[in-house]
């Protein structure tokens, strides 16, 4: 029995409240609106950005129901939708691409003026909602909203991929994967033979040393606390791993020493001040450049002297590796079913959505990569 234009009732993980679990809850999901898409999640990733959703650190309305980086298959489509069909394999973006608007149109950027990254408004681009639980309002996080068996986007934030792709696998081209190894190839354009240092090693900080790597960089150092990062930093390129508490000296000082000066690409990928600034500091004060990847506490500021930027460096940030999302995932998803890299090093554990919870305690503990969720 079709379930288009219907209401669905549906499984989804509702947090109520800052700080505390997620409550697996029957949500109500109303049918695309004119230009939306309702999609049935198939599995979705457990990001830090989730967790930064769940501690406040992103501010968002409550009830929400989070998640950001996931696979699934069109259920249905409102008036007016041409790009994507009923059965489509896909993957939500949480940075659209109109297509139209003048950063969709310029060559070197990617925040679709459509976009709510950095508004994030708790609702659909319309200002209205598609969830219901207990009769409440649910918010909407990113505009997609993937912690649901069915959610609804907006066209522009949905691709069609490959109808033979790995939905439990390539569900980490919605956030992990182009985030990191853009940075390093977009962002950052990493050059041959050049020296890199990376700032955590999560599934993102991983994806950066991909990204070098698969752009020739000689030498790639790898940063943690936790040691047992390191050895599938070095699986995936990291030439060398340190940990900033083996050291009496700051961190920046130590890999200056190593590296003649200093590197010439770095990247914060944990979303920490301190971290942000040593990862300023350790690039080379006449040719480095380093990139913002992690999301830093919201309404929180640095204060740095203009000198450490007047002789040279640059420092940058982007979002979702500088990539055009919806050109752009469909093209990486090629590139993964033409083995040009692999995924699997970055999945650590897969669970069923129902638990959820245990997939964060997972995160928080620095025991997962990434968990992935199926539904």
């Amino acid at each position: 029995m079709s379930t288009a234009g219907k209401v669905i009732k549906c499984k989804a993980a509702v947090l109520w409240e800052l700080n505390k679990p997620f409550s697996i809850e029957e949500v109500e999901v109303a049918p695309p609106k004119a230009y939306e898409v309702r999609v049935k999640i198939v599995a979705t990733g457990i990001c830090r950005s989730d967790e930064h959703v769940v501690s406040g650190t992103i501010a968002i309305p409550l009830p929400v129901i989070a998640g950001h980086e996931a696979a699934g298959i069109v259920e249905s489509i409102g008036e007016g939708v041409t790009t994507v069909k009923p059965g489509d394999k896909v993957i939500p973006l949480f940075v659209p691409h109109c297509g139209k608007c003048r950063i969709c149109k310029h060559p070197e950027s990617n925040l679709c003026v459509k976009s709510n990254v950095g508004k994030s408004p708790g609702t659909m681009k319309d200002g209205t909602i598609r969830f219901t639980c207990r009769g409440k309002p649910v918010h909407h996080f990113a505009g997609i909203s993937t912690f649901s068996q069915y959610t609804v986007v907006d066209e522009n934030a949905v691709a069609k991929i490959d109808a033979a792709a790995p939905l439990e696998k390539v569900c980490l081209m919605g956030c992990g994967f182009p985030t990191g190894y853009g940075s390093a190839i977009k962002i950052a354009k990493v050059t041959q033979g050049s020296t890199c240092a990376v700032f955590g090693l999560g599934g993102v900080g991983l994806s950066v040393i991909m990204g070098c790597k698969a752009a020739g960089a000689a030498r790639i150092i790898a940063v943690d606390i936790n040691k047992g990062k390191f050895a599938k930093a070095r699986e995936l390129g990291a030439t060398e791993c340190i940990d900033p508490q083996d050291y009496k000296k700051p961190i920046q000082e130590v890999i200056t020493e190593m590296t003649d000066g200093g590197v010439d690409f770095s990247f914060e990928v944990i979303g920490r001040l301190d971290t942000m600034m040593a990862a300023l500091l350790c690039c080379h004060e006449a040719c480095g450049t380093s990139i913002v990847v992690g999301v830093p506490p919201d309404s929180q500021t640095l204060s740095i002297n203009p000198l450490l930027l007047l002789t040279g460096r640059t420092w940058k940030g982007g979002i979702f590796g500088g990539f055009k999302s919806k050109e752009s995932v469909p093209k990486l998803v090629a590139d993964f079913m033409a083995k040009k890299f692999s995924l699997d090093p970055l999945i650590t554990n897969v669970l069923p959505f129902e638990k959820i919870n245990e997939g964060f305690d997972l995160l928080r503990s620095g025991k997962s990569i990434r968990t992935v969720l199926t539904f």
